[in-house]
């Protein structure tokens, strides 16, 4: 996958700077409380611009220096690759978890997405 697939301008940002949208996707992340989370869809909406797969691209390039373990898959499996580091977050922040049943693919927990999901109410008090 390549840049092509991030919306608007971020195409046309020289490959040194920082797509435009890729900017945006990560001040949304920085802006999601400690113990709460937002889907990569969530992002996309809140933003009004692009949309799950786009925002999953700009955390995979550029997610490393903001909170990414708070941008999650819709159905609370915890990031593949990532499980222990993120799982480790999750409970220091004290974010909502589903413990595992007995079959579950290495007995790792989801994310109480019911829970742990915001909706970025924030927004309304500064953050535009």
């Amino acid at each position: 996958m390549s840049e092509e697939n991030l919306p608007g301008d971020a195409r046309a940002e020289h490959a040194d700077a920082l797509p435009e949208y890729a900017e945006r996707v990560l001040d949304v992340t920085e802006m999601i409380p400690p113990g709460r989370v937002m889907t990569y869809g969530d992002v996309a909406e809140w933003l009004e611009e692009g949309g799950p797969r786009q925002v999953g691209r700009v955390m995979a390039l550029y997610g490393g220096a903001v909170p990414w373990w708070r941008v999650v898959r819709a159905d609370g499996v915890l990031l593949p690759g990532h499980e222990l580091r993120a799982l480790a977050r999750y409970r220091a922040e004290g974010t909502p978890l589903k413990e595992a049943s007995r079959a579950a693919e290495g007995h790792l927990p989801r994310l109480d997405m019911r829970r742990a999901r915001w909706d970025g109410a924030e927004r309304a008090k500064g953050h535009t």
